[in-house]
């Protein structure tokens, strides 16, 4: 199947991002003059081209280097109770909770969230004024609220307080905003989403896989109420979704993370990643990569030119501390990770060992010893046949990142099921499909540590555990309390009370008196 190649013309970049004017006075009235040949916003936004190229800059920034080709790990899975990042830099800082408000690493994150919202409004704003088929006008429209709530989520994640702009960046005094109150931007991306599920088709055709569909925002939509702890709506969402026929968990775990089976009957919304050639630092232009660049920061030591990382023990003893209904390892450990053992599974008629990049065994990659245990999931080494994470350059590999899979919904559902009923039959269902999957016997009863301990299972480096922790309210208690999850950087001590969240960058603060830094910096 062909994948989306998010990808915008110069003009349409130019026009689609936040814009700056500069005013330059000139005595020389020959000076002033329009420049017939540039476009402007009262110029483009005319016809079904524009509004398809305005929708598909609005989706640009997800594969910015900024955004989730690389940068966005360091906000995520570099943050959580597994990931034990590498020295220190001002990558991993924030990790220990040593971010600062200066920090380039985070307010280039910050940007391209931003960025993405810019342009999800111009969408929205100017999309219901073009002449144009009115169907695909209303799924462009959707497209543009489902980018402006997916955007606000992570921002409203990782920062917290911030900034509410649903009006063109022309139309908008950027240097007088104010934050919102939290509870104003969830309610924002809940009304956003809820014109996503109207305006959206429940598919779009082949050539056009990894547009936002009504399946995405409704379970986008459940995983906003879940993150609120609004269960009765969540659960609701999440029915939808299982009743829909549209999603169903594929056979084989491990088709969820290779560039092979993208874009697969699991996946409700995936970021689409390509390797095509543009091994230039990635950014939002053309001719930049588009590839899997965070990849360096998941694989194992040796097979990439970054820091790296290492998993804590305790994850691994925690796959390991049951077995499948043959008496053998978790076929989601081979997976997820890359660690020192001769012991093997089979699964969906395979013999999983542990394994990296050419097949290589642990005893192989690592003849003298190296005893850590490391990231496995996305590197997609049994089918690309690269030999390190950059074979090929940064951007070499165009292996999918899955950001919502039917798993994650069935594993929501019986969470939101059993804050409001306790163990009932359904949210056993619910849990027993996700472990059946994986040759791990049904549970007969579930305790929320039950539910905890299967999405640590499931979902482990697929940006989720940090925030799971943070909505449950254990941040504090998993990691700043167990520093040694963090004792290959800075441990935790520098941690205060509201460094849960990022800091506003510092340039924001500096050009905009309006705006409170986050508390504990």
């Amino acid at each position: 199947m062909k994948k989306l190649k998010i990808k915008i013309s110069v003009t349409a970049f130019l026009l689609l991002g936040v814009v700056g004017v500069i005013n330059i006075n000139c005595s020389d009235d020959v000076l002033d003059q329009v420049n017939p040949n540039s476009i402007t916003p009262k110029g483009f936004w005319k016809t079904e081209e524009d509004a398809q190229k305005g929708v598909i800059g609005a989706y640009s920034p997800f594969t910015h280097i900024w955004y989730y080709t690389r940068f966005e790990i360091f906000t995520s899975d570099y943050r959580d109770d597994l990931v034990n990042g590498f020295n220190t830099s001002e990558r991993t800082a924030v990790g220990s909770f040593n971010g600062i408000a200066g920090s380039n690493a985070t307010r280039w994150v910050w940007q391209a969230m931003y960025q993405g919202v810019s342009r999800a409004n111009d969408v929205i704003a100017n999309v219901p004024n073009v002449d144009m088929d009115a169907q695909l006008r209303d799924n462009i429209l959707g497209e543009g609220y489902f980018i402006r709530a997916y955007n606000y989520f992570n921002l409203l994640n990782n920062w917290r307080n911030i900034p509410l702009i649903t009006e063109p960046a022309t139309e908008v005094d950027l240097l007088s905003l104010k934050q919102a109150d939290p509870a104003q931007v969830w309610s924002q991306i809940e009304s956003d989403l809820q014109q996503a599920q109207n305006l959206l088709p429940e598919s779009w055709p082949a050539n056009q896989l990894g547009r936002a569909t009504s399946g995405a925002a409704t379970g986008v939509l459940g995983k906003v109420y879940m993150y609120q702890s609004k269960y009765d709506e969540a659960k609701a969402e999440f029915q939808k979704v299982m009743s829909s026929g549209t999603y169903q968990l594929v056979d084989n775990y491990a088709h969820n993370f290779t560039e092979e089976f993208e874009n697969n009957a699991e996946s409700l919304f995936e970021i689409q990643l390509i390797s095509d050639g543009n091994n230039n630092w990635g950014g939002d232009a053309p001719n930049r990569g588009k590839g899997a660049a965070y990849q360096p920061d998941i694989a194992p030591r040796g097979y990439t030119s970054q820091n790296g990382m290492r998993i804590n023990q305790w994850a691994l003893d925690l796959f390991l501390d049951e077995q499948t209904i043959n008496g053998e390892i978790d076929p989601r450990t081979f997976v997820t990770f890359f660690w020192d053992t001769n012991e093997t599974t089979t699964y969906e008629g395979e013999i999983l060992e542990s394994r990296t990049f050419l097949n290589t065994s642990y005893a192989d990659a690592y003849p003298d010893g190296d005893g850590n245990i490391y990231g496995n999931k996305f590197l997609d080494w049994e089918f690309n046949g690269r030999s390190q994470s950059q074979d090929g350059g940064w951007h070499g590999s165009g292996n999918n990142l899955r950001l919502l899979r039917y798993a994650d919904i069935l594993l929501m559902f019986a969470e939101a099921e059993f804050m409001i009923n306790g163990s009932t039959q359904a949210a056993l269902d619910a849990i027993n499909e996700v472990r059946e999957r994986a040759d791990m016997a049904p549970h007969t009863s579930i305790t929320m540590q039950d539910i905890e301990d299967e999405r640590i299972k499931e979902l482990s480096l697929e940006r989720t555990r940090y925030f799971d922790l943070l909505r449950w309210g254990k941040v504090k208690s998993r990691i700043v309390d167990n520093p040694q999850f963090k004792s290959e950087s800075a441990g935790t001590s520098a941690y205060k009370a509201g460094r849960e969240y990022i800091a506003i960058p510092q340039n924001d603060i500096d050009r905009n008196p309006g705006l409170d830094q986050n508390d504990g910096y």
